[in-house]
């Protein structure tokens, strides 16, 4: 580990963020905050980890490259100890890998792969580790897993070279980070009823539970309850109804109340690409939208990229009027075709959904 990796201007400081599992966590934390308390001395590493009692936790590791280094070695290793000890009591005679997943912006996995899979196919043979990029976005964010396993030696070489990668081709545009969802979302509507349904956080299953209630609705947010705009019951509502996405492995079209077959933005994208959901060339056409002030920004973002982002992702024009004296809303223009309204529908929906929710200004 004492390599001179500083060599050809690589010590820099970078941030890598992992998902891990509660139990892995666990071990990472140790008794009373030990283990990372040591690995944060040990390598001069800043490692957070994620709040919540999320079934998933996001452990960020930022520093100078030598410390990042040392603290994915100290990671692997007490990985490999984890197994070796879980072994003990166990008949298994083979010793399954380590395995890290790392999160990367999807901007970057491009890179990571190489020219048909040639960077990706370097990266495993110089190593010896397995490194696999999946296909789809993490819902709601625009970042991919890298998932890596092997030997703690082969994982922390693998690590050295795709923060080489990062290095040299850093991320295109804004990122939206993934946020693991809570465990449950509880979930108040009019007249006090609480639905607390383990899925009600993700859009389109909120929408449901939205679709079929008294309004308004609100979303416990610590101490307060924040009412759902009506426009934004409207829209779910809107999106469902008018879906143009024909699940995969489906003929009929998405009726009205059903689960939108989206969990990301690549996958409507690719959905989009089939011929069997979408006419040839459907005719464009204009839908409104009017949206509360106070929510207006999340969906611009800074300096305009948040609104891009939606328009390059969904292809639809997309238009915020001004702002006019008095009036506490704003209107939202949104022309393309049917998919392409529908698609950014759900994109402006899946911002107003992690504000509202108290997911933050992602």
């Amino acid at each position: 580990m004492e390599s001179k990796v500083s060599e050809g201007g690589l010590n820099v400081t970078l941030t890598i963020r992992l998902l891990m599992h509660g139990k892995e966590v666990g071990s990472i934390i140790g008794k009373k905050g030990e283990t990372v308390k040591k690995m944060r001395e040990e390598s001069g590493a800043r490692i957070n980890i994620s709040e919540g009692n999320c079934p998933e936790r996001i452990v960020t590791i930022t520093g100078p490259t030598d410390a990042i280094f040392k603290a994915f070695a100290m990671i692997a290793y007490k990985f490999e100890e984890d197994i070796i000890n879980s072994m003990s009591n166990s008949t298994a005679t083979s010793k399954p890998p380590v395995t890290l997943r790392l999160v990367v912006p999807a901007s970057q996995c491009g890179s990571l792969i190489g020219k048909g899979g040639s960077k990706i196919k370097e990266i495993r043979e110089s190593t010896g580790a397995q490194v696999q990029v999946a296909g789809d976005m993490l819902p709601n964010s625009t970042e991919r897993a890298v998932t890596i396993s092997g030997t703690p030696d082969a994982i922390i070489q693998c690590v050295k070279q795709i923060c080489v990668v990062m290095l040299e081709s850093p991320p295109k545009g804004a990122t939206i980070p993934y946020r693991p969802k809570p465990a449950s979302t509880p979930v108040i509507f009019a007249g006090g009823q609480v639905r607390a349904d383990p899925l009600a956080a993700s859009t389109a299953n909120l929408s449901l539970l939205l679709q079929h209630q008294p309004l308004p609705a609100y979303t416990i947010q610590g101490q307060y309850a924040i009412p759902h705009p009506d426009q934004l019951t409207k829209l779910h509502q809107l999106a469902m109804q008018q879906t143009p996405f024909t699940p995969l492995g489906q003929t009929t079209p998405a009726f009205p109340g059903e689960k939108l077959p989206l969990h990301s933005s690549e996958e409507a994208q690719n959905l989009m690409g089939q011929s069997s959901g979408l006419d040839a060339s459907p005719p464009a056409s204009t839908h409104e939208l009017t949206i509360p002030n106070d929510l207006i920004g999340c969906i611009i973002g800074r300096q305009g990229t948040k609104i891009n982002e939606i328009r390059q992702m969904s292809g639809a024009q997309i238009k915020i009027a001004n702002a006019t004296e008095g009036s506490s809303e704003r209107q939202i223009t949104i022309t393309g075709t049917p998919a392409n309204i529908s698609l950014a529908q759900y994109l402006i929906n899946a911002r107003l959904t992690s504000e509202v929710t108290g997911m933050g200004t992602l």
